[in-house]
Formats: structure tokens, sequence, C-alpha cells
């Protein structure tokens, strides 16, 4: 029970005990403290980008408005793709973004968003609270002068756009993706070109051709994007994003001058919009796909063929670098032994659950 409790005061699940804790006195006498967040995402995302503001909200709300941050869209300061650089070197104070960015400057990073064929939301979740994530990714971010806070959470993603049909893993060959993270490397070794390119910039390329197929989200943000219009087949599911977390990087000088209670109400509102996110996109995606599907989306699911040459190639990928990278290695084998624990108990409960009730019929019945 005390593991328990500890673990929705830090999650918080329960956001009325957060603003307990910090009683209105705690907070009175503080000078109002003011805050920059950036963001990776466009303000028209109001899901992805909406958590950064969630975040800033209650925090807000938690302070009496003594603790303020302002979010500003990618590129309204830096660049999408160079938040966490500006957290880094202290240009701004925190940023809302997802950490398998930055897997140019070491493959570690996506462990703190999410890995090819690794854990879904909820996993991923009990993984940083309660499976020793948090620990080992804050050692890693310390390294860079900042710490992490899990912020949002998509849930499993769709694996994207594309103009021609995918049926076999030669078909990737040449095929010029946007692709976020690690999943590029894994796709590169069946021959795929990956592009980054920040989400306010992928249609513009998609319907110019400078790439083939496109990733971003989900239906509901696939939609407000607009890639339905440029291309026809959406593929599922997006293998490379089980549960993908947004994180709120802070820089860590700036962190240490915040008072106790300033500190507890940044933890409490990055927990309640961690959850919040999810709970969104849950309730949104599926009436979003439907529109979609009626607007003549025509979906597709990947072939087992491509799904497993995909999974051995991320393997593979995954036991080079623990025998090359030692930060890698620290963080993979917990992870890995984690993970392996989270599908032996999902395949047990969850996975027969799911696939009963997904599909059952009320018999005698319509």
């Amino acid at each position: 029970m005390i593991k328990r409790r500890e673990f929705l005061k830090r999650a918080g699940l329960g956001a009325a005990a957060g603003a307990a804790a910090i009683a209105a006195p705690a907070v009175h006498g503080q000078a109002t403290v003011n805050w920059r967040m950036l963001s990776s995402f466009p303000k028209s995302l109001d899901t992805v980008y909406g958590g950064g503001e969630v975040v800033a909200r209650k925090v807000s709300e938690l302070t009496g408005g003594k603790f303020q941050i302002r979010v500003f869209a990618g590129g309204e300061i830096v660049p999408a793709l160079q938040v966490f650089d500006a957290v880094s070197s202290g240009t701004v104070e925190c940023g809302h973004t997802a950490s398998y960015y930055y897997v140019g400057k070491d493959p570690t990073f996506a462990f703190d968003c999410v890995l090819p064929f690794g854990m879904n939301a909820r996993q991923q979740i009990a993984w940083m609270y309660q499976g020793g994530g948090l620990e080992l990714m804050r050692d890693f971010f310390r390294e860079y002068g900042t710490m992490q806070f899990p912020a949002g959470n998509t849930g499993t993603q769709m694996a994207g756009w594309f103009r021609k049909e995918i049926k076999t893993a030669k078909d990737l060959q040449g095929l010029k993706f946007r692709i976020a993270g690690f999943a590029g490397q894994v796709l590169t070794k069946l021959g795929v070109i990956p592009q980054q390119i920040a989400g306010g910039e992928i249609y513009p390329a998609l319907e110019k051709g400078t790439i083939d197929a496109a990733e971003f989200v989900g239906p509901y943000d696939d939609e407000k994007l607009g890639f339905y219009k440029v291309a026809k087949f959406y593929y599922y599911p997006g293998w490379w994003e089980g549960g993908p977390q947004v994180s709120l990087q802070v820089n860590i000088k700036q962190w240490e001058t915040l008072p106790k209670e300033f500190q507890a109400a940044l933890e409490t509102a990055c927990a309640f919009a961690n959850q919040d996110m999810l709970a969104k996109y849950d309730a949104k995606n599926p009436v979003a796909l439907r529109r979609l599907v009626a607007a003549g989306t025509q979906l597709r699911p990947f072939p087992r063929e491509v799904m497993q040459a995909c999974y051995d190639a991320a393997f593979d990928i995954y036991d080079d670098l623990a025998q090359k990278n030692p930060k890698w290695k620290k963080v993979y084998e917990p992870w890995l032994k984690f993970r392996d624990e989270q599908y032996l108990w999902f395949r047990v409960a969850e996975n027969n659950f799911d696939n009963f009730a997904f599909t059952a019929k009320r018999t005698g019945k319509k």
C-alpha cells in the first residue's frame, strides 16, 4: 500500500493531493517566477502542443499564479528540433519535446521517449515511475545539464501515410520516409531513406513529392495536418511508437533556483499532463479515424513479413549498441528485462481480454 500511495502521488493521478501538498500559505510569500517553455510542435496540434500548455496552466493554478510559464511553438525562438539544445545551454528554462529527436547525439535518448518494439503507454509509465526508468534517465540527462519529467504520451501511433502499397519488405527499398527517432536507423537496414522533418513541415514535403511517405502521430493529429489529401494509404501499427512519451526537459541550474513548492508544482503538473494527453488521444482518435475513412483513406496493416524484418533489424541494432555504447547498455539491460516481464503479464490478462472483447458479438442481439 505504501508503494501504491507513493506512485499515485508521483504520477499525479490524484491532482487534488498534489494541490493540497502545495498549500496556499507556502507560496503566498514567494516572488513571482517567469519561465519560457519551447515546444517542438505546432500550435495547430491542440493535443501534443497543448500538453505544454497544460503543464503551464497547472503550475500557475498550483502556485496561485506565482509561477508563470509562457509556451512558444516550434520555430518561434529556435527550430522545432533544437529544443533540447536551447534547454541544455540555458537559453530557455525548459522545453516540451520528444527525446528521440536527439538520438543523433546519443541513441540512449530514445529510452526517454520510445524504442521500436518497445513498450506501450501503460508499460512506459510503469517503467518510468516504478521500474527505475526515471532514475536511469535522470542520470543520463544530468551529463547535459538537464533533467526530464514525463509530460505526455500519445499511445500507440499509426505507421503513417504512403503513396503506394507496401506488400513486402522489398517495397521499402529506396522509400523516402519522414520518420523520427530511432526507427529511421532500423528502416535504413531495409533500404529506406529516413527524413527527420518537424511536424509543421511534413505536409508540403509530402505534397511536393520530396518524400514518399510520412508518419506523425495518429488520426486526430494527422487529419489536422491534412496528410490524407496527398497520400491515400494509411498503414498500421506504428511499431516504432508503441507508447511514445513526451517529456518536459528542464535546465538543472534553473530547476535548482526554484523554491521547493514550485518544484513540487512543476512535477505534479507534468504528471497530470502525462495522463491527460493520453486520455485526449484515446478519446479523439476513434472519431477522427472514421472521418478519414469516410474521406477515402484506405487502411492497410503492415504485412507480417515486413513487421518481422523490422523486428529483427531493430534488435540487431540494440545488441550491437550494447557492445559499443556503455551509456546505452546501462539503460538497455534493465529496460529489456522490464519490457519482457510486462509482455508476459499483458499476454496473460490484457491481451486475452482485448482480443475477445474487440471481436465479440452479442449473441442473439444486434
